[in-house]
């Protein structure tokens, strides 16, 4: 499970792009997290004695870290000739505050035309709530997706994973990698505007999809994919622990009954929601008659579309994520490694390292203000 830093010059399908992070929290650490894991050089400017958060340790990975107060003189010039040397600048601050520290897309993109603004906002640069302060649970409830999930007596957050992460953090690193490619075969760079409300809005599209075809009720646990359906959804075992299933084919339907020994005849119509109750009062009574332990030897590695619902610390050691390396020891944390994997470029997680005399002259600072910065 452990894992060194990569080599000095990383093999990541991003070796050789450079990225510029404003640390910020959650999807834009997370996303300069990604870019690094890539194989981009990612240098990430903090604020002077930043209270250290405890995700930090892993969404932080990967840097070249440089401290600079962007309320002084030295810290903008600093952050202005850093852009001009970035393929993508990264920040997540509220609309208008990057131009009133004199460093907005327009200054910067006319010193460095082939430069990738990436915006990172919750709710946007424009429209009624761009200027208001929220968080992750807010930005999931505008776009339906906070509604869908949860019991049937209250909308429960996913975790941060709908917006910070999946809405924010994922949108942001495919629209900048997108207007990349783009700035090299055109020459031209571009601002990237990625809110959480219309990430996780898109994240939505197949279930706006089946709501316009008639396919989807605006309730919670009344869909096939919600845990509405029995064949798709979560179950206490005799040890109190968990296991879901998720076997919405019908070859995969009959598969499940015949390992659970449960004639087919019994639930003929496995789409029929009238025989659902009934279908979900059967499976509780027989999940329930056994441990997690059992079902997993019957049903794992089966097409009954099966699997134990695992802690954080049990998911480490589950034999197929050991198999793939799924989670990797570094830095002293065990943390998930780098995704996805490539065959001919591996991703790597990068080694940390404060900024240098070194690296600042390869990012074409002038000698004069690097000795301003590092003193």
């Amino acid at each position: 499970m452990n894992v060194t830093d990569s080599p000095t010059s990383p093999t990541g399908p991003l070796s050789g792009v450079r990225v510029l992070e404003f640390a910020g929290l959650g999807p834009v650490p997370f996303c300069g997290m990604l870019l690094a894991d890539l194989g981009a050089q990612v240098v990430r400017i903090s604020r002077p004695r930043t209270a250290v958060q405890p995700f930090d340790s892993v969404l932080s990975r990967g840097r070249i870290g440089l401290s600079l107060d962007l309320k002084q003189t030295v810290g903008v010039e600093a952050s202005r000739a850093l852009s001009k040397s970035a393929d993508i600048l990264l920040e997540g601050f509220r609309p208008g505050v990057m131009e009133q520290l004199g460093l907005g897309p327009d200054a910067l993109l006319k010193a460095n035309p082939k430069l990738v603004y990436g915006r990172m906002t919750g709710w946007g640069q424009h429209g009624p709530n761009a200027g208001a302060a929220g968080h992750d649970i807010n930005y999931i409830a505008l776009s339906g997706a906070l509604h869908a999930v949860g019991d049937s007596n209250k909308p429960m957050a996913p975790l941060n994973l709908v917006g910070d992460f999946g809405g924010g953090a994922l949108y942001l690193a495919m629209g900048v990698l997108a207007a990349l490619l783009n700035a090299r075969a055109t020459g031209g760079g571009q601002i990237v505007d990625c809110a959480m409300t219309d990430g996780a809005a898109s994240l939505m599209s197949m279930m706006f999809s089946m709501r316009g075809n008639g396919g989807w009720q605006e309730h919670r646990r009344a869909n096939l994919l919600d845990g509405g359906a029995p064949f798709y959804d979560t179950y206490r075992c005799a040890d109190d622990k968990w296991i879901c299933i998720g076997a919405l084919e019908p070859q995969f339907f009959a598969e499940l009954l015949d390992k659970l020994q449960i004639p087919a005849t019994e639930f003929p119509k496995q789409n029929d929601r009238d025989c659902w109750p009934a279908m979900r009062a059967r499976f509780e009574q027989v999940f329930a008659s056994q441990t997690q332990a059992h079902w997993c030897e019957l049903l794992e590695n089966t097409d009954a579309c099966f699997a134990p619902i695992l802690s954080m610390s049990e998911a480490i050691n589950h034999p197929h994520n050991v198999a793939r390396g799924t989670f990797v020891d570094h830095a002293g944390i065990v943390q998930p490694a780098p995704a996805p994997r490539f065959s001919r470029t591996p991703s790597a997680i990068q080694g940390n390292a404060a900024a240098d005399v070194s690296t600042l002259r390869a990012w074409n600072l002038p000698e004069s203000l690097i000795e301003q910065i590092l003193g």
